[in-house]
């Protein structure tokens, strides 16, 4: 049955003869053709109808008062073409055919022809509006054509207008759910709910806020996670309908066809209030008014213009809150009402029987974009299919982005609905069953593989219009690790495993280069995917990417130069430096061992081969023109690929770290000729004017004018003494905690700003040149040198008694209060309000993170920010960033100051023995005796005699390899002899234990503890 109202037309459109059509009130009419209406559209100029798969049309009398055409049947090649779906617009209507395989446009003289570019295409659903058309097809994607002079075709601004179908390509991935056109406007809604639109805006039918027209798809914010189900779109305004019955509508307003009780615009989507508890089920706008139907009461609504009776109530106004339509006089209780349609002077309401009465031909098309689920899976693997049609099937959904979006969604209590940057509304559990299920048949799984690599990938949107584009890149990994359990399965196979891991390698390839292509806003949210990810697909991430760069690492270790395997590294490593990332910011479970490659290690000793056999053609060691051009050839190719894995240091161990700092290949020499007796004086007269290509790019060499013997000893005599005499007390350069065991920066400045930037160049001279250095500061420094924001336990580490009393404060059961604290706090002696908004400002339970948080932050940041920044830039002035920023604060520490872990027995199981001398010569027993007879100080002083270093190196006491030489040229009066850059210990032969004793004390407590080398 199809019941309408509105202006006048034909009695009953020629579908049914005048005298059986039944008159309502308010002019509502009902009729119910022989051949049940299946589908029907209005627009301007026609209203169309669907019956028996054919199609008629009825051209509507116009504003000039002409007579309405007869219902004709349109002009067509083939009139064997069976339709299933017609909408009509502003000019003409669209017609979709033959299950979907077949697009038509009819112009104004009702003549169809078809449409060019969707050919070989399932097409969905179709929408028109006055002057452009959309599709949507059954892979998700969607088409348009006509006019783009508001931008409503979604193609950019430049783009014209085009005849042929165009895809959308900004929302490719996007799992659409339904697509309306308004007048010059377009919407589309996903399967999550996301609502999108472009076009004309001229009255806020965006909802976007403003009324600037938008050439791109564009989501419509304030509507997220507002489950919405359904969109449509008017002449000049909007409307959507929530999965609760709630009702948004938003553009134009001037005939009231928003329902708010007003004719004004609405910019931005606004509740119908009038409707607030109805349970709305469906909604769809005409030109200028708005129809909404209530299922459960059999009630519609309408509002908006009706001066041609098109509200269905009996009045010509306008009217700006919903009224029932009169229907009760025509509406029969066996029929239920299955679809709206609003057009510009008409409404209708197609009625079908209600189940178990009298069936009508209820049109049942599938309008669903196609989505991989458990069935299909399971027809799948039970072959109860044959494997042609399996492979057509696996090409459709897994060679279609949007297919795969819109699967695994987590229905459960709606909860893909609230879908955004944060949550990416996939099912989990059902992502690994349904995966799990396909691995477990290696022809499936293969398949699938091989679609995916050819098809998808290469297709997918480095620039996606949504986030839901975004799924895919978590399903990948899954699919992956299916392949993985496949070939495990699999090892006895040895060319089939081979293949599959072919395969998973070139996958991985194929994934890393798209997650990289993505925008940047698009891989922020995909880094916070991966935040939320479980445990297990977490891990998995790090492991495929781990295990596939530690392959090339391999390779690259052992195949001739190959700028492919670099290339493929490189995006492999910078994948796995984001989700280090994630997983730090996210405080995840997976630790930073997972995420090492000691292969690298492999990698640094290559290196230093070759810059060992560079040093020795430098030396005189005749190689060919051929050989040299393929040594420095080598030699660029190894360093290129480590200074670059260097900027994503999550792969290195800390060795490799080192190792990497100590081999690495300098361009010269940077010297400092010093007095002794003017250490600093001389030393920041010289590096004022230091640039910064010497200070960073060239080894370190001291000179002392007393003896300008060039030797590494100066240069650790050097660091010794100018830091000693930097952090001692009466430099003022820096304020001593109460314990005296650390120092930080003044919050008054004793000494001239310009030393903090010389003391910075220093450090960074010390790190650059591998050096170990008396730097008494918390690890505070360290965090602040790679931008990591010092903490609570900072402050404790510096100030053990106010740091553990503001523990107490935050810890404290009771009011806060009770103990008095403010936020006026007095620091080096002054007065500080840390909310100079609210002086006094009483410290509560509410807010005592707050106080926390700025306590510690004023006495590590602000108080020192101007002192700080100066001395970041005499460091970073010294060294690169880059090589700082491999390290943690705690490795950064390490590596600058060492550590106070002295494990003396490790120095002597690595102890070599050079000369004369072996592990059990009489002189070297008598010498490990008497160095155990020695004090904890007395060995200490004997690290730094051997090394130049008062602490132990970061890779601890096995990163000394102290070797024993015997002299010859010697008398019982000689002193033990040191060459720190060696750590080589010459030691004479005495006669005795004793005098051994005495000759090592006397030598390691000289005044410097060096001797010429």
């Amino acid at each position: 049955m199809l019941c309408y109202w509105g202006a006048q037309v034909r009695e009953g459109f020629g579908l049914s003869q005048p005298d059986r059509v039944r008159h309502g009130n308010y002019g509502i009419r009902s009729v119910c053709p022989k051949s049940a209406v299946q589908d029907m559209s209005a627009g301007r100029s026609f209203v169309g109808f669907i019956r028996n798969g054919k199609v008629s049309v009825l051209r509507l009398r116009g504003e000039n008062g002409d007579h309405d055409g007869k219902l004709k049947q349109p002009q067509l090649k083939n009139d064997k073409i069976i339709f299933i779906s017609i909408v009509c617009g502003g000019a003409g209507a669209v017609l979709l055919a033959d299950g979907g395989r077949q697009v038509l446009t009819m112009d104004k003289s009702i003549v169809c022809s078809p449409l060019k570019g969707l050919e070989n295409r399932q097409v969905i659903q179709i929408a028109c509006g006055d002057q452009h058309s959309m599709a949507l097809t059954k892979d998700g994607q969607l088409f348009v054509w006509g006019d783009n002079t508001h931008g409503q075709l979604g193609l950019e601004k430049e783009q014209p207008s085009s005849l042929t179908a165009q895809p959308v390509k900004s929302l490719c991935g996007i799992p659409l759910a339904q697509i309306s056109a308004g007048g010059d406007h377009s919407f589309v809604l996903s399967l999550s709910g996301v609502v999108f639109g472009w076009g004309k805006n001229s009255a806020g039918q965006l909802g976007l806020g403003d009324t600037t027209d938008r050439h791109v798809p564009t989501v419509v914010n304030s509507l997220n996670r507002k489950k919405t189900v359904s969109i449509s779109c008017g002449g000049e305004h909007t409307a959507t309908l929530s999965k609760g019955g709630t009702v948004f509508t938003f553009g134009s307003g001037g005939f009231g066809q928003l329902g708010h009780n007003s004719f004004e615009d609405e910019h931005h989507p606004r509740v119908v209030a009038e409707l607030w508890g109805s349970k709305v089920s469906q909604v769809t706008c005409g030109r200028r008014h708005t129809l909404v139907l209530v299922e459960s009461s059999k009630l519609i609504y309408s509002f908006g213009c009706g001066m041609q009776g098109q509200l269905g109530n009996g009045e010509m106004i306008k009217q700006s809150v919903p009224f029932p339509v009169g229907l009760s006089t025509v509406c029969d209780h066996a029929y239920m009402i299955e679809k709206l349609i609003a057009g510009e002077n008409h409404s209708f309401a197609l009625f079908f029987k209600e189940p178990g009465n009298e069936s009508d031909s209820k049109p049942n098309p599938s309008r669903g974009i196609l989505t991989l689920d458990d069935r299909m899976i399971d027809r799948w693997v039970s072959g109860s299919d044959s494997w042609k049609v399996i492979k057509k099937d696996i090409n459709k959904v897994f060679s279609s982005a949007a297919s795969l979006n819109g699967s695994f969604l987590k229905t459960s209590c709606d909860e893909h609905y609230q879908m955004s940057e944060e949550h990416c509304g996939l099912d989990f559990d059902l992502v690994k069953a349904s995966f799990a299920k396909l691995s477990n048949n290696e022809r499936l799984i293969s398949e699938v593989v091989r679609v995916v690599q050819q098809t998808l990938l290469p297709d997918l949107n480095p620039n996606p219009a949504g986030v839901e584009a975004l799924r895919l890149y978590l399903l990948l990994p899954e699919l992956i690790r299916g392949l993985q359990e496949q070939q495990r399965t699999e090892l006895t196979k040895a060319m089939a495993s081979k293949i599959q891991e072919q395969q998973i390698t070139e996958l991985t390839k194929a994934m890393a280069s798209k997650i990289l292509d993505l925008n940047p806003a698009a891989r922020k949210v995909l880094e916070m995917y991966w935040s939320k990810l479980p445990d297990d697909m977490l891990k998995n991430l790090v492991d495929l990417f781990q295990k596939e760069s530690a392959m090339l690492i391999v390779r690259i270790s052992v195949v001739k130069l190959n700028s492919d395997i670099k290339k493929h590294l490189l995006k492999y490593v910078r994948i796995l430096q984001m989700v280090y990332q994630v997983c730090r910011s996210a405080h995840r479970d997976i630790t930073k061992s997972d995420f090492i490659i000691h292969e690298v290690n492999g990698l640094l000793d290559v290196l230093q081969t070759i810059n060992e056999d560079a040093n020795n053609n430098r030396q005189g060691v005749a190689l060919t023109t051929r050989q040299i051009q393929a040594l420095v050839a080598q030699q660029n190719y190894y360093n290129t690929i480590l200074e670059n894995l260097i900027s994503l240091p999550c792969i290195f161990n800390l060795e490799a770290k080192c190792n990497y700092m100590k081999n690495r290949v300098l361009k010269g020499c940077f010297q400092l000729i010093l007095r002794r007796t003017a250490l600093l004086e001389d030393c920041f007269s010289q590096l004022r004017t230091a640039s910064k290509q010497h200070l960073r790019g060239y080894w370190l060499a001291v000179f002392y004018t007393e003896d300008l013997r060039r030797t590494d000893v100066n240069k650790r005599d050097f660091f010794l003494n100018v830091f000693k005499e930097l952090c001692a007390p009466e430099s003022q350069l820096l304020r001593e905690n109460d314990n005296k065991t650390l120092s930080w920066f003044p919050t008054k400045l004793s000494v001239e700003k310009e030393k903090y930037f010389l003391f910075g160049i220093l450090c960074g001279l010390a790190f650059n040149n591998n050096s170990v250095v008396n730097l008494p500061f918390p690890l505070a420094l360290f965090k602040k040198l790679l931008n990591v924001k010092p903490c609570l336990e900072d402050l404790i580490e510096f100030s053990p008694v106010l740091g553990k009393s503001l523990r107490y404060i935050l810890d404290y059961s009771d009011d806060v209060r009770e103990m008095g604290p403010l936020f006026t706090i007095t620091w080096d002696g002054t007065d500080v309000e840390l909310d100079p908004a609210e002086p006094g400002k009483v410290v509560t339970n509410y807010n005592r993170t707050e106080f926390v948080d700025k306590y510690v932050d004023y006495i590590l940041n602000k108080s020192v920010e101007e002192v700080f920044e100066e001395f970041k830039r005499g460091f970073f002035n010294a060294c690169d960033r880059c090589l700082v920023e491999m390290f943690e604060p705690e490795e950064l520490r390490g590596v600058l100051v060492g550590n106070e872990e002295y494990d003396w027995d490790i120095l002597k199981k690595n102890t070599t023995y050079e000369g004369s001398f072996y592990a059990e010569h009489p002189t070297i027993i008598s010498f490990w005796e008497v160095f155990d007879e020695l004090t904890p100080n007395e060995k200490k002083c004997f690290l730094l005699f051997i090394t130049g270093f008062e602490k132990v190196p970061i890779l601890g006491m096995s990163a000394v390899k102290m070797r024993v030489r015997s002299r010859f040229d010697f008398t019982q009066d000689h002193l033990p002899e040191a060459l720190t850059c060696h750590a080589l210990l010459d030691l004479p032969v005495y006669q005795n234990k004793e005098t051994l004793r005495a000759k090592v004390i006397e030598a390691i407590n000289h005044k410097r503890g060096f001797w010429e080398e």
